[in-house]
Parts: structure tokens; C-alpha cells; sequence
């Protein structure tokens, strides 16, 4: 079953951007559960795109104001939802911020 783990943080986050994860990507390549993932630009760097009667309505900085961000993304292959969070806990970011982990249609 594929997972997408979203990594989020708020503001002090942003310490660990250059961190890299400490062996956990080794790890999970070596086990062959990572597809892809990268990290991202702050929000403000981003561009909300919305259509709304027809018209394309575009906003700079994220769709919605929360304390915490998305920062990164790993998208992942593994058994069940039980291996999913293992996974995910093993990651240096659920120490300092949240790793939301969805489901793959």
C-alpha cells in the first residue's frame, strides 16, 4: 500500500531545514519502502490556484493561515498503516514538528 507522509512544523522548524535526516532516508531506501519525496520552499514562496465561475483566482503564500506547514513529503510503499507509522516515528522531524500520513488512492 502506498503512503504519502507529510511533514509539517511551524516557525522554528525552519532550525532543521538543513539538517538532512539522519540516516533515516538510507534506511528506508536500503529497505525499499521510499518511491520519492523532497523538501519544500517555505510557504511563502507558494501560489494558491483556485477556478471559481470560471475564473482563475491566484493568491501568493499558503491557501489557509495555521501555525504549522507542510515542509516536505515522502511518499512511501510498505505492508500496512502499522508500517507506515513505524516509519514515519523513525524520521527526524517527529521529534520537533507532526508527520501527517495519508493513504494513496
Amino acid at each position: 500500500m502506498k503512503y504519502l507522509l507529510m511533514i509539517a512544523g511551524d516557525e522554528s522548524a525552519a532550525e532543521h531545514a538543513n539538517d538532512g535526516c539522519g540516516g533515516w532516508s538510507e534506511e528506508m531506501e536500503a529497505r525499499g519502502v521510499v518511491i520519492g519525496g523532497a523538501g519544500l520552499y517555505p510557504p511563502n514562496e507558494a501560489t494558491s490556484v483556485r477556478v471559481r465561475e470560471q475564473e482563475l483566482l491566484l493568491t501568493d503564500g499558503p491557501f489557509a493561515e495555521t501555525k504549522e506547514q507542510i515542509g516536505g513529503f515522502v511518499l512511501i510503499e510498505c505492508a500496512d498503516l502499522d508500517e507506515a507509522i513505524e516509519i514515519a516515528a523513525k524520521h527526524p522531524a517527529a521529534t520537533y514538528g507532526t508527520i501527517e500520513i495519508r493513504p494513496v488512492l
